[in-house]
């Protein structure tokens, strides 16, 4: 099979034409790949900096980046790449909501600096939902990963 790669990056201006997330809550800032064949696989950035509105209350004196929203910046990254994917095939992405999280797990903390990449693989698609494979990484070391359950509805 043909190992198809799209030519990237995808800059934040063309992030804020697919996804409705606007900040705080924009947790993509770049999406460095993307691969439709043999797999549908995108590769996406996230800059974290000290002045991130959550780290003022976690934690003060030890910036984390909370769980909730390393789960988050995941699935922005799986809606990034069904938007994509729809694209190469001449069609308009839907927009997805966040239905299911399994084996959420979390390795080492996310601090102000880090540069996060997420890796997210579409596993497989039944009737208007997608299974997504989603692993977080910063400097290679692997930070957090899970399974996600989005389901699609139409604009």
């Amino acid at each position: 099979m043909n190992n198809q790669v799209l030519p990237g990056p995808v800059d934040i201006a063309r992030i804020l034409e697919f996804l409705p997330h606007r900040y705080p809550f924009l947790l993509i800032d770049r999406v460095l790949s993307l691969e439709i064949e043999p797999e549908k696989r995108l590769v996406g950035l996230k800059n974290v900096t000290f002045n991130e509105p959550f780290f003022q209350g976690h934690f003060p004196d030890n910036p984390v980046m909370p769980g909730v929203l390393v789960i988050e910046a995941m699935a922005q990254a799986a809606g990034m790449l069904a938007y994509l994917a729809a694209e190469t095939k001449g069609e308009k992405g839907e927009l997805y909501y966040l239905v299911k999280v399994d084996r959420a797990k979390f390795n080492h903390p996310i601090v102000p600096g880090d540069q996060v990449k997420l890796d997210v693989i579409q596993k497989r698609v039944m009737r208007n939902m997608g299974q997504y494979e989603c692993k977080a990484f910063v400097d290679d070391r692997r930070v957090a990963s899970c399974e996600l359950l989005c389901a699609g509805k139409k604009e």
